[in-house]
């Protein structure tokens, strides 16, 4: 129907925002905006928000937000399904349609967001590598401190049909698959990495990843850092603050991506991630074993309940 251009904020419950602020603040994010009743974190990119925290007795992952295209996209959205067109009141302002995917997640289709510059990174000096040694002179130094979150880069959610959601996701909002992850045979696929089609335009192997569990549920969202060296320097504030590690750090094969898995104070699993691979809309699918799925190209072996 529409082709979304890229995810951009997940949000959640949970009952003391004091305490979801000051782990996001550990994990690389800062505070856009706080009200009695919900918590805005942003990252250094332009997006006004990547991270929800609503208030309530009982955490829990309630639904992620895509980027349309156009307004004329919110409003196809709309007739399809049946729904309204808002104006956003948090953040970034712009327009929103909400709709349910096959398992009851609220999308909030989004366009109009207010962008915001940039924010300053600490520039850190160039690698001297084998034949390639450009820092001459000057010494390699780096600031401690919290990663520095960028943007979200993808949401993983286990949903009840694999084929029924994939064929949603697609024909509602353009996804393509980079990899689909099969069990014993290729004719039992567990699930798949899918990616926004922009054309021409290189995006995220994956920006949404659909595991067929059997039970829909929450599994992780993932935000893009600096770089490697500041996935490091973040990794080890938070070990510092006591924040619950899960896995890393590593390479992953599907997507490449450098990770390090950690959760927040009521379980919701985040990760950090740098180095991954960009694909266009001529870039063809793929099928991978699952044991592609928890296998690391470099790092720590996957954590017995990873795979839950």
């Amino acid at each position: 129907m529409i082709k979304v251009e890229d995810i951009v904020y997940v949000r959640f419950r949970a009952p003391d925002l004091g305490q979801m602020e000051t782990f996001l603040n550990d994990f690389g994010m800062v505070r856009s905006k706080r009200t009695d009743t919900a918590l805005y974190m942003r990252g250094t990119g332009a997006d006004p928000v990547v991270h929800v925290t609503e208030l309530g007795s009982e955490p829990g992952f309630i639904g992620f937000a895509l980027q349309a295209a156009s307004e004329a996209d919110l409003a196809r959205v709309a007739s399809v399904h049946g729904a309204d067109i808002e104006k956003r009141t948090e953040p970034g302002g712009g327009k929103r349609v909400l709709v349910h995917d096959p398992d009851g997640f609220p999308i909030e289709v989004i366009h109009g967001l207010e962008q915001l510059d940039v924010l300053d990174v600490q520039e850190i000096s160039p690698l001297n590598e084998r034949l390639d040694k450009p820092r001459l002179g000057e010494e390699k130094r780096m600031v401690p401190g919290a990663s520095h979150v960028h943007r979200l880069g993808h949401c993983v959610i286990n949903v009840t049909d694999y084929q029924k959601s994939a064929a949603w996701y697609h024909e509602q909002f353009g996804f393509l698959k980079s990899d689909e992850v099969f069990i014993g045979d290729t004719d039992t696929v567990l699930g798949s990495f899918m990616r926004c089609d922009c054309g021409d335009r290189f995006v995220d192997h994956h920006t949404l990843f659909l595991v067929g569990t059997g039970k829909p549920g929450f599994n992780h969202a993932a935000w893009e850092v600096a770089n490697f060296n500041d996935l490091m320097l973040g990794r080890d504030v938070l070990r510092t603050a006591g924040h619950t590690p899960v896995w890393g750090v590593g390479r992953h094969v599907l997507g490449s991506q450098i990770f390090d898995y950690w959760r927040d104070p009521w379980g919701h699993m985040v990760e950090h991630w740098t180095d991954g691979d960009m694909f266009n809309a001529s870039t063809a699918p793929k099928m991978a074993p699952i044991d592609d799925l928890l296998k690391t190209q470099w790092g720590e072996t996957a954590p017995a309940d990873m795979g839950d």
